[in-house]
């Protein structure tokens, strides 16, 4: 696929279809992601727990690397299954650290199941995870406007959650990866202004 990027935006330009998009989705993997999932507001549970494990699996790494390993992801781990997950043992641990389709840092592993446990703590408090993690922007997306070529990497808000997050067990959610979470599940939006899923 041939594009060409306009320097003083974001945002990426395909020739054939006049589209314009965010800058970052750049090859068709993520241009896929990109138009039909990152920034749409999730309401699903277990939808919210997939983002929450896989932004701590991306830590270090590109977003284009999990996505590309997602797949492996669900089947890996139970369909995203937060009962199941909790319940990992050594064995399937060891499992885990085997399957050559995921990423396989032995730290990342155990934080999934911590966040597993965590998460069902959640959901017995609120009802809901959905309930719990969209009070940090009131209820309803916050939508940004931004010119610049980078975003930022946390917020305010960002900085609540991971507090908050935190203090419940989970780990691998410091603020930069609770706000990538924010833009990936649509706490946020923060397409560029001129890309065709801003005001949607």
């Amino acid at each position: 696929m041939k594009v060409s990027l306009d320097e003083n935006t974001r945002v990426m330009k395909i020739p054939r279809t006049n589209v314009v998009r965010c800058r970052w989705a750049s090859n068709p993997l993520a241009i896929l992601y990109h138009d039909r999932e990152w920034g749409v507001p999730q309401h699903d549970d277990r939808v919210l727990f997939e983002f929450l494990i896989l932004e701590g699996a991306q830590a270090g790494l590109s977003w284009d690397t999990i996505l590309r390993k997602r797949e492996n992801y669900r089947v890996a781990f139970d369909g995203f299954d937060a009962k199941k997950i909790a319940r990992y043992d050594r064995r399937k641990i060891a499992r885990l650290l085997h399957d050559e389709g995921i990423i396989r840092n032995r730290l990342k592993i155990a934080s999934a199941i911590r966040n597993a446990k965590a998460f069902l703590a959640v959901q017995k408090e609120f009802g809901s995870f959905d309930r719990y993690i969209w009070q940090f922007v009131g209820g309803k997306p916050l939508v940004n406007e931004w010119r610049t070529k980078k975003l930022p990497a946390r917020s305010r808000e960002s900085d609540a959650m991971s507090k908050d997050v935190k203090k419940r067990g989970f780990n691998f959610v410091g603020s930069t990866i609770c706000y990538a979470f924010m833009q990936a599940v649509g706490l946020v939006n923060d397409h560029a202004k001129e890309c065709f899923r801003y005001p949607r």
